[in-house]
């Protein structure tokens, strides 16, 4: 640590340097793929954003430039989890520097040298800047613009890595102060004009009474309709808007899970027994623990009130120098030592209660708890069970446990009541109430006050896979490759081995988990580098699991394929055509709505609704129906409709009664209203938008 604080202090440049060679060369491992520039890939392009070609060293240097960010701020380089992170980050801000550019360029959407100076040191200093600890005076509190000229005319003092975090965090201020600009210029065009304003004052001021006649599609058996693949195509070409799907893939796969054998147990348990003889004679159990164990708490300070169970025996805390176990937790065998017991700063003890709480603040009602409370503390002295009398008389949140506080530190408890339990020299009931602001209460001292601390080392041994069973779950593996060349292959002998065949759909190009898979990027490159439908991978190793896939369909960008959404679009036809034979039997009855329920039969329900508006967009028993309340509202007073269909049945209405609002002299804050909903989405939109038009492609699947 003493060497990497003295090249942090004295060596920054060299620092920086490394830093950056090892992040670029921890991305760099990525790209020895099938269409790596490095293993002879002509194509060394990971995507094009608003026609510009993005370039793997473009996005390496992107990837190299957030990666310093996280390091500078965080004094550490990035795990492998964060990377992930960072490489998403670092595509992001590529997007909003070139997507963006082309909006800033052609409105002349511009930052000056001169603001930049007054952002930083001027009267309207960044947020960003105001945010910086070290800009904060630490007598008021507040930004202070003085130390922020101070540190600047420092900066070329400062070590060379505090300079360049400084100059890169300065180098975003410029694009981030004209996105804003630019956001702002748009935002400011957000109006609503005065029909909006009392089309909205209608929408929430409107109400109207209604009965309608429900006859839900599942009603009617699917076996009464039947759908042809041709009118399933049909729905899909005339719906296609609503089925756009990226490139995905699907996949079937098998795992082989594998677990230490009963000799690998038995290998780490006898390794631990070895162990416990050396903990029991250690002269540093500080040292012994955190040398020989796999944990990370290998040595702990405890309370009396968190002593870990193991080491209690028949109730009693074994004697100092005990050591207990091998324990068998979580894939692990553990060994306890009881180190040392000594006396701490701070005292703690344990307690039940029965709380009383007055009916009042009156003389008369405390007077009525405390006579209450001693009466259940005569029953619980005379043979009542504490717990159980806690239960049925308790006023807290302890009742349900039996009154039970478990154990708790001075200063936790309110002093009347600490006083109590910390004076008791025996455990048991105390003689009588304790009166404390909350009321009365019985109180049960089931431990009495202590300061002990207990020093435990804690020896833990992880229970690994020996090479001999990996190689055999390996070999179990490759003989269900082997035999398994095709899908048919793959599922017949999964079926003949017991293997569980789990599908993943809608894989993306840029996904990392595949179903319970976490780290699955190697089969997702395989799907979008090589595989074809049909094909069946190699033996991927993931984390404790042998993996074998095949690639069962493939989805292009556009249009979803039939078989993708097959249920879903036969679902729709079946009930299309579902409604048209409702509708038919609804509209042959006349008379009320209840008649034509009756004539209908039982299947058919009325229902009543009042004051329904316009901003509701469903019904009750009918759910989300946009498209009736509309009608509703657009209808007179004892106006039936014909029968027509929902997302989930047909509906007949008839308007009991509408209530229009009464035009009013000002609708302005019905104008803000509007203004407020559409101001909340238009950063988003604008986003979307600028993206949209941007027309990006993402080919990073092929190299990371």
């Amino acid at each position: 640590m003493a060497l990497i604080n003295t090249l942090r202090n004295k060596m920054g440049k060299v620092v920086v340097g490394v830093i950056a060679f090892s992040i670029i060369s921890f991305v760099g491992a990525d790209l020895l793929g099938p269409n790596s520039a490095l293993l002879g890939g002509a194509n060394t392009d990971v995507g094009e954003i608003a026609g510009n070609t993005i370039t793997r060293d473009d996005y390496l240097a992107k990837i190299d430039e957030v990666s310093f960010n996280f390091q500078s701020s965080t004094g550490r380089s990035p795990s492998s989890n964060e990377l992930v992170s960072i490489r998403n980050q670092a595509w992001d801000a590529l997007i909003a520097e070139i997507a963006y550019k082309n909006q800033f360029d052609k409105l002349g959407v511009e930052v000056s040298e001169d603001e930049l100076v007054d952002m930083v040191q001027g009267e309207n200093i960044s947020p960003q800047i105001k945010q910086i600890p070290i800009f904060t005076n630490q007598q008021t509190g507040q930004f202070d613009k003085n130390l922020v000229v101070e540190f600047l005319k420092s900066l070329s003092n400062q070590p060379p890595q505090q300079r360049a975090a400084w100059y890169q965090f300065e180098s975003n201020l410029g694009p981030g102060r004209r996105r804003l600009k630019y956001e702002n210029l748009l935002l400011k065009t957000n109006y609503a004009t005065e029909e909006e304003a009392k089309l909205e004052y209608k929408a929430t001021a409107a109400t109207a009474d209604v009965q309608y006649v429900y006859v839900p599609y599942y009603t009617l058996s699917d076996s009464a309709v039947s759908v042809s693949d041709d009118e399933l195509e049909d729905y899909l070409e005339a719906h296609e808007d609503e089925y756009q799907r990226e490139d995905t893939r699907s996949i079937k796969y098998v795992t082989f899970e594998v677990i230490p054998s009963a000799g690998d147990t038995a290998i780490v348990k006898k390794e631990i027994e070895a162990l416990k003889k050396g903990f029991a004679t250690a002269e540093n159990d500080s040292i012994f623990s955190v040398v020989n164990s796999d944990g990370t708490l290998p040595y702990v300070t405890y309370r009396a009130d968190n002593v870990p169970e193991v080491l209690f025996q028949d109730g009693e805390l074994v004697p100092e120098g005990t050591v207990v176990g091998p324990q068998l937790e979580n894939g692990k065998y553990a060994l306890y030592k009881l180190a040392s017991v000594s006396e701490g700063l701070q005292y703690s003890a344990k307690a039940s209660h029965i709380l009383f709480k007055p009916e009042g603040d009156s003389d008369a009602a405390k007077a009525k708890a405390k006579s209450e409370a001693r009466k259940i503390l005569k029953e619980i002295r005379d043979g009542a069970d504490f717990a159980e009398m806690a239960r049925i008389h308790g006023t807290d949140g302890t009742a349900s446990r039996g009154g039970d506080l478990g154990w708790f530190n001075e200063g936790q408890m309110v002093a009347p009541f600490q006083e109590a339990v910390f004076a008791a020299t025996k455990t048991g009931l105390l003689k009588d109430v304790v009166e404390t602001d909350f009321g009365f209460h019985i109180i049960d001292v089931t431990e009495l006050k202590t300061n002990l601390s207990y020093k435990v080392g804690k020896v833990e041994l992880e229970i690994y896979v020996s090479d001999q069973t990996r190689n055999k779950y390996y070999r179990e593996a490759e003989m269900f490759s082997v035999k398994s060349t095709t899908l048919s292959d793959f599922e017949k002998n999964s079926t003949e081995s017991g293997l569980e065949v789990k599908t993943a759909d809608r894989i993306g190009k840029n996904d990392r988990r595949i179903g319970t898979l976490t780290e699955a990027r190697s089969i997702v490159s395989w799907l979008f580098n090589t595989a074809k439908k049909g094909d069946v991978s190699e033996i991927y190793e993931l984390d404790n699991y042998y993996v074998i896939a095949v690639m069962t369909g493939m989805q292009g960008k556009g249009t979803a394929k039939l078989n993708a959404v097959r249920n879903e679009i036969e679902r729709k036809v079946k009930d299309q055509k579902k409604s048209k034979i409702i509708i038919d039997k609804l509209a042959s009855s006349s008379g009320s709505l209840q008649e034509v329920a009756d004539a209908y039969g039982s299947d058919a329900k009325v229902y009543s609704m009042n004051g329904v508006k316009l901003s509701s967009n469903s019904l009750n028993s009918v759910g989300l129906a946009p498209e009736a309340v509309g009608t509703i509202f657009s209808m007179e007073n004892g106006e039936k409709t014909k029968p027509f269909a929902l997302d989930n049945g047909v509906i007949v209405i008839e308007l009991i009664n509408k209530v229009d609002p009464v035009e009013i002299a000002d609708y302005v804050p019905y104008q803000g209203q509007v203004q407020q909903k559409r101001q909340s989405r238009m950063a988003f939109n604008i986003d979307a938008s600028v993206k949209e038009l941007a027309e990006i492609e993402d080919n990073r699947y092929k190299f990371f």
